[in-house]
């Protein structure tokens, strides 16, 4: 099975030194109230067909009653599937599905008929590092562009048709893919239907629909029942699970939310495999998520080091309850 590329990563944690467990008044997310979650939580949407992403991030903050929401990203109107959408202040934090990639199912209609060993050669020049000139109908410049696809996995190969599974860099549009991959063909090719199965790190198998959500919220409202608003709310950490991160130790806290960089004697553990000027999730000893920052050293250097500024701030999540310089 094709993975995209954090899927291939270790995810192991390495520990500079042994430190006791945390004395703040933080909560960890398991903990949290149903108001906090609410108000930096995020929704696994599974996205109908028909409304656009905005009109779909706006039928969640309605009914969750939020002041704002916000989707990570856009798809289509006609385009289903995986839409990771964040509430309150959790909107913040949307980047960080553009540093994943996507994953999709796209069916694909051939205007002529062409072999199955042509239509797997295809997909194989277009694997890899490709240009891209965005539609004329989209929201960003059109000028020529490069995307990285990770795989094309065919599903079913027909004549004139074409089911497969194709895991991108965040940007690529699969409808222009398809164009493109009808002109190596020497004829014409477009986008039928297409479903987003990968967002970064949500999933398709964990998504929720809008229904579901509305049949969560009533039994919250009119029975105080959480279990299932809590199944399809998750905690702002959930999404950040493809980011390598670095854990901090209760004294480097404060400082962080006041602005100040991450000074090395500050790290407890890191991610393995962190390059710099990566962006980088910030923990603290309790597992809440603090923010983003950008690596300003790689992990064998954050290791190895005793002294400097190892990560610059980027953005602060979670204001966090009750820091005080005791």
């Amino acid at each position: 099975m094709n993975k995209l590329p954090f899927e291939k990563q270790e995810n192991e944690i390495i520990e500079r030194y042994e430190s006791e467990p945390s004395k703040r008044k933080g909560k960890e997310p398991k903990k949290r109230s149903i108001t906090e979650l609410l108000e930096y939580g995020f929704i696994n949407l599974d996205k109908p067909s028909g409304p656009t992403s905005h009109e779909t991030a706006d039928f969640a903050k309605k009914i969750l009653n939020a002041k704002t929401a916000g989707h990570g990203g856009t798809l289509d109107p006609r385009v289903s599937g995986v839409l990771p959408i964040g509430l309150n202040k959790a909107t913040r934090i949307l980047e960080v599905f553009l540093l994943g990639g996507k994953e999709y199912v796209c069916e694909m209609s051939i205007h002529k008929e062409v072999s199955k060993k042509d239509l797997l050669s295809a997909f194989k020049a277009f694997t890899g590092k490709i240009r891209q000139l965005p539609p004329i109908k989209s929201n960003v410049k059109r000028q020529w562009r490069e995307r990285e696809i990770y795989y094309i996995e065919p599903i079913e190969i027909y004549p004139r048709k074409a089911l497969f599974k194709v895991g991108c860099e965040a940007g690529t549009y699969i409808r222009k893919l398809c164009t493109d991959i009808g002109e190596y063909l020497k004829t014409k090719a477009h986008m039928q239907d297409l479903r987003r199965t990968k967002a970064s790190c949500f999933y398709e198998k964990n998504s929720h629909s809008l229904h579901e959500l509305q049949e969560a919220k009533t039994l919250y409202d009119e029975k105080k029942d959480e279990s299932l608003l809590r199944k399809i709310v998750l905690p702002v950490e959930s999404a950040v699970n493809h980011l390598k991160k670095v854990i901090v130790s209760d004294g480097a806290v404060l400082p962080l939310l006041n602005g100040s960089p991450l000074m090395l004697p500050g790290l407890v553990k890191l991610s393995k495999g962190i390059k710099k000027n990566e962006i980088i999730a910030i923990f603290t000893l309790a597992d809440e998520l603090m923010g983003l920052g950008t690596a300003l050293m790689n992990s064998e250097e954050m290791i190895k080091g005793s002294k400097g500024i190892c990560v610059k701030l980027k953005k602060i999540i979670i204001p966090l309850n009750n820091e005080k310089d005791e």
